[in-house]
């Protein structure tokens, strides 16, 4: 019988201040890896100013005009940044009732013909003209770059939890300017008539690890335990909810645990729910598969203690032990997003839809 859940752990950034409590945070970061996949980060080493910046930009980007949100649509892009209108994206067969940005950190894009073409998903991402929403450019980097820090922190912290050498993990990055980090400012409206309540349905992430800053006070965020039940994971003012993507999952072979996971559309009559993800990615480069970490026994011992999980409700980005981690992202943004696949990369666009561009579609 599996280990399980019924709540997620809620851990305090400060205690590694002290030498006398960094132990107590290790390991509960460990237990929460092993056996969760998710846990929230309270005082986090990001400026409350630009936390609370972001919160409050956050509904005021969705009623800039149409016409501007028509400018920067997602579709312009190949690097699959800008906007969304409601119900333009899919999971598992099923339209998520949401609403969103795509941004990033600052990259610059040197793909050429000729190169692997999932190079080509990291650039430039599209903002709103500065009159339009005024100082959330500068706002959002600013913020972006201060949670990139945090995320590099915590792969130091997460080697220190397994047991491995403090740059065991370096391999996965290049922290020289070369890297791009994705971000998204999601709205999940409250809707009358609904043929579903799926805000987004089950899903993996996709890279390492993910930070996200729910941004109002709505419930909604579920993740699936070890036995395949559905578990609450409110806000929390003051934190941001961590959780494992799949390729993490993969190099640690299962150590550390992708937990599937889903928002709730907020009940008819109530406000908007409002969240903003941050996904770290690794180098596009890299094959999961060719990459052997060798962990301490008694690490391993605990995986092994966990038992097996029960079967879940996602299947997404299964692909990483055997193609470029950069390929395994497009795939998954193309099944997303065929309206910019089909634009942007259509002989993977053929590939994936061979009979044209689907009514839905689903990367899980």
């Amino acid at each position: 019988m599996a280990a399980n859940f019924s709540s997620v752990p809620n851990l305090d950034y400060t205690l590694l201040s002290s030498p006398s409590t960094r132990p107590q945070f290790i390991a509960q970061l460990r237990h929460a890896l092993i056996n969760i996949g998710f846990l929230y980060l309270s005082n986090p080493p990001v400026a409350p100013e630009d936390i609370q910046g972001v919160i409050d930009y956050a509904p005021k980007l969705f009623t800039i005009p149409q016409e501007e949100k028509d400018r920067i649509v997602m579709a312009n892009s190949p690097h699959f940044l800008g906007y969304n209108r409601l119900g333009a994206e899919f999971t598992r067969g099923k339209t998520d009732q949401r609403e969103q940005f795509d941004f990033a950190t600052e990259y610059r894009n040197t793909w050429q013909p000729g190169s692997p073409e999932y190079l080509k998903l990291w650039g430039e991402a599209q903002w709103p003209k500065e009159d339009t929403m005024p100082g959330f450019r500068a706002t959002m980097l600013r913020y972006l770059k201060q949670v990139e820090a945090l995320s590099y922190e915590f792969i130091n912290l997460l080697a220190e939890a397994f047991g491995l050498p403090p740059d065991a993990l370096d391999q996965f990055y290049d922290r020289h300017g070369s890297m791009q980090h994705r971000a998204k400012v999601v709205k999940y409206p409250a809707l009358d008539i609904l043929d579903s309540n799926q805000g987004v349905g089950p899903h993996y992430d996709a890279g390492f690890l993910t930070f996200l800053l729910q941004a109002s006070n709505h419930p909604g965020l579920q993740v699936q335990n070890l036995s395949g039940q559905w578990i609450d994971v409110p806000p929390i003012p003051g934190t941001f909810v961590v959780n494992i993507g799949k390729a993490l999952e993969t190099v640690t072979q299962g150590l550390a645990r992708a937990t599937s996971h889903q928002v709730l559309s907020p009940a008819p009559g109530s406000t908007p729910r409002y969240s903003i993800p941050f996904f770290q990615n690794i180098r596009q480069d890299v094959k999961l598969g060719d990459i052997v970490l060798e962990f301490p026994p008694e690490v391993l011992k605990l995986r092994d203690e966990r038992g097996t999980t029960g079967a879940t409700e996602s299947v997404n980005f299964t692909e990483y032990d055997r193609l470029p981690a950069g390929q395994v992202n497009l795939i998954g943004r193309v099944k997303s997003h065929p309206d910019v696949g089909q634009r942007h990369y259509p002989d993977l666009f053929k590939q994936i839809f061979p009979k044209g561009l689907p009514a839905q579609a689903s990367a899980y």
